[in-house]
């Protein structure tokens, strides 16, 4: 009789990083097959409540963990990785000769530039973008760039994947999308200043100042989330069918080798 698979649920900007780590998972337990799913961090704790039955989850904010696993559904989480919003796109983009870090919200804002983010509703890249754009306001001074920005963006993508794939597509000329997913797919990207980006951990009351409602489990419940500086956390969940081979990629993850593949990736291993 075939064994159950040992199954991995990421979020979608975790694809190629946790990819990587499987492999090595499966050279070390040859005779045990596995299986890898991806959604957007949302969505990934939605499938654990609703009693899904996984291995290992990686998932893009710790607070999806704090709010909606821990501790009915995860004892305990560990973060592993950071990274920042950037503005990608490539060289077919409409103003891409031009754009910089001091004119890009003149050139998102152009005639006929399209640009797009993810569901905020569904995945952190689509909240931790509106909370940017909040902070842009602030930082640059321009009263209502933040509505500008909401009534601009015409493309919204159910996880960060989906919009880094329209973007190679070509369907989109810019996306708010994580650095590493940038660097992983061969894009190019405009650096926002650390006090927009979410990357700076120093900063994080200056991030507290932006905020997002999304909404809840239930039908009606609303969530308020704050801004904070980004990070990647994984865990065990209560119910894994293989907690001693999941807690050793855990562990393998947060080890010098799994942080060697992170880095590689474009992440910044912590």
């Amino acid at each position: 009789m075939s064994r159950a698979p040992f199954r991995i649920l990421h979020a979608g900007a975790l694809r190629r990083p946790m990819g990587e780590c499987a492999q090595v998972f499966k050279e070390c337990y040859p005779d045990l097959p596995v299986e890898l799913e991806s959604a957007g961090s949302r969505e990934c704790a939605a499938r654990i409540c609703d009693g899904g039955i996984y291995d290992v989850v990686a998932l893009a904010d710790t607070a999806v963990f704090a709010r909606w696993l821990a501790p009915d559904y995860v004892d305990c989480y560990f973060v592993f990785a950071t990274d920042q919003i950037v503005v990608a796109f490539d060289r077919f983009s409409r103003g891409s000769e031009e754009i910089t870090r001091d004119n890009w919200i003149d050139v998102l804002l152009s005639p006929g530039v399209i640009y797009g983010r993810s569901n905020h509703n569904l995945d952190p890249c689509g909240y931790r973008t509106l909370m940017v754009w909040q902070l842009a306001e602030k930082f640059y001074g321009r009263p209502g760039l933040y509505e500008a920005l909401q009534d601009g963006c015409s493309r919204i993508y159910p996880k960060s994947i989906d919009l880094a794939g329209a973007l190679v597509e070509g369907r989109v000329d810019y996306a708010f999308l994580y650095s590493s997913v940038v660097r992983q797919l061969g894009l190019c990207q405009v650096n926002l200043p650390s006090r927009i980006n979410l990357s700076n951990p120093a900063l994080a009351d200056y991030y507290a100042a932006a905020s997002v409602t999304l909404e809840g489990r239930k039908p009606g419940e609303k969530v308020l989330l704050t801004g904070a500086p980004i990070e990647f956390a994984v865990a065990v969940p209560r119910n894994a069918r293989y907690p001693v081979e999941a807690q050793w990629f855990v562990e393998f993850i947060t080890g010098v080798e799994g942080q060697q593949i992170l880095e590689g990736c474009g992440l910044i291993p912590c």
